[in-house]
């Protein structure tokens, strides 16, 4: 083997570490690998030492991390591609002696931006970069280009950005990776970026629900609509892998594939996650949270059970008429509308917490970096990269022009499938709270005045008036008077 240093190095060879290493090397590289498990590196290297060769790159592999350190050329750039959370820090805590001044330490896993932070500030101290690097595609784009969401600073952004950029995916001639920002902007976005995926997802699903429960669709045919709503303005991977998932049929049974697998949805925390920093953040993110919590409602096995032995299970969607035809067209419009609402918010958390932790986030670029490889690529991002280029500051997508229209055209529909589905009884929480959203910031008056009033009487938590300025409490205990209180 040549002793000629590599370009980058890669710790934590699981399947995502595995095929980005690949695409690193197909891509010229000489990549250092290393893993705890030997015969993961060693089964890499057999495996595909001839294909990185066949491209100009390499695998260069070690067994101790004092070797794989010592491999890779200064400053050395080495990705960490393991189990987020303590695993991480384990790998960070015995990197870090290894390493010099200037060195670049790269989480590119699904960690939690707040941790992102504190292990950035920490290595700064010593002298090393680290970088919080979002990477979304699953194992195929980790292989065949990802879309990159790299945090950190400008310093290591020079190093790492040729070799991302060229492995990322590319749409119309722009590589899907960009630097998003200092410290923990990547894993930030990363973050809402999933959140997203957790909303389109649930839309889908209840979709699926209402083809098939309400319109008597089998999966087949509901598999047969989907590809359809494929070819127009719905276009997405998601939308696409739907049809796939429901014209399978499992094998063992003869059964559609969806029938036989349990209906307990999991999670590893990214959409609870983003919940979380919204409410921190005071940004309303209706369709997100209602999808995490439908997850975790879809787990609560014993309590679904408890439910069913009490409440009739006779589902009311046989009695609800419809023209079937003129149905799949509402849903259809239904979840467009949803969908748009679910990537507003989850742009209006995004530019909140840029805002809330000073960093400069181009959410153009966002939505053009995920226009391809990632799991929520979809037609129109190329109409939300359109919106931020004409207006950088915008309040929110949805009262831009093609978004406003799309809605206006859909919210009929859109209401008739929320009630339809409340007549029959079939769960539609991300329908239902992305119409109620939409519904909230169009209505002139909320009742949020009679909130402030109650909050007032009984905390005097006191309220403004609309009709001066000021901020007032009435003595409700007393003689109701008003008190300006400022």
């Amino acid at each position: 083997m040549s002793d000629e240093l590599a370009t980058i190095g890669l710790t934590g060879l699981a399947v995502m570490g595995r095929n980005l290493a690949r695409n690193i090397a197909r891509h010229g590289h000489r990549i250092a690998v290393h893993n705890r498990t030997t015969s993961r590196m060693t089964d890499l290297i057999d495996a595909f030492g001839g294909e990185a060769e066949e491209h100009g790159g390499a695998f260069v592999g070690s067994e101790s991390l004092e070797d794989f350190v010592a491999s890779i050329e200064k400053p050395r750039a080495i990705l960490v591609m393991v189990k987020a959370g303590e695993p991480t820090d384990a790998v960070i805590d015995e990197l870090v002696p290894l390493l010099d001044e200037g060195d670049i330490v790269v989480d590119a896993g699904n960690a939690h931006f707040t941790d992102t932070r504190r292990r950035q500030q920490a290595l700064e101290e010593k002298g090393l970069h680290f970088v919080g690097m979002g990477v979304s595609g699953g194992e195929e784009g980790a292989l065949n280009g990802p879309s990159i969401m790299v945090g950190g600073s400008e310093h290591a952004y020079e190093r790492l950005g040729p070799i991302m950029e060229a492995i990322a995916a590319e749409v119309d001639g722009t590589p899907c990776c960009t630097h998003v920002g200092p410290d923990a902007a990547g894993h930030f976005v990363k973050m809402v970026h999933n959140g997203i995926e957790y909303a389109d997802m649930q839309l889908i699903a209840e979709s699926f629900d209402l083809l098939r429960s309400v319109g008597g669709l089998e999966p087949g045919a509901v598999a047969d609509v989907f590809r359809e709503w494929n070819e127009g303005d719905l276009e997405s991977f998601l939308i696409e892998m739907t049809a796939d998932v429901l014209s399978h049929t499992d094998a063992a049974t003869g059964q559609p594939f969806v029938d036989v697998v349990e209906d307990a949805a999991e999670q590893k925390g990214t959409g609870r996650w983003t919940v979380q920093s919204a409410l921190d953040l005071g940004v309303p993110i209706t369709g997100i949270a209602e999808a995490t919590f439908a997850r975790s409602l879809s787990g609560h096995t014993e309590q679904r059970e408890a439910a069913r032995a009490v409440f009739s299970t006779t589902s009311e969607a046989d009695t609800v008429e419809i023209d079937r035809e003129a149905f799949v067209d509402d849903v259809r419009a239904a979840l467009y509308a949803s969908k748009v609402v679910a990537y507003a918010q989850g742009f209006d958390q995004i530019a909140a917490g840029a805002e809330e932790n000073g960093w400069a986030i181009d959410l153009g670029s966002m939505a053009t970096i995920w226009r391809g490889g990632c799991i929520i690529r979809a037609q129109f991002l190329d109409r939300i990269k359109e919106a931020y280029a004409d207006e950088p500051d915008l309040t929110t997508l949805l009262t831009t022009p093609y978004f406003a229209d799309a809605v206006k055209d859909g919210v009929d529909a859109w209401r008739r499938v929320v009630a339809t589905a409340a007549r029959a009884g079939v769960p539609v929480p991300a329908f239902a709270s992305s119409l109620s959203y939409f519904d909230g910031l169009r209505r002139e008056r909320l009742p949020a005045a009679l909130i402030q009033a109650l909050r007032d009487n009984f905390g005097a938590h006191t309220y403004r008036r609309t009709d001066r300025e000021g901020t007032f409490h009435t003595l409700w205990a007393g003689d109701l008077t008003e008190k300006e209180m400022s």
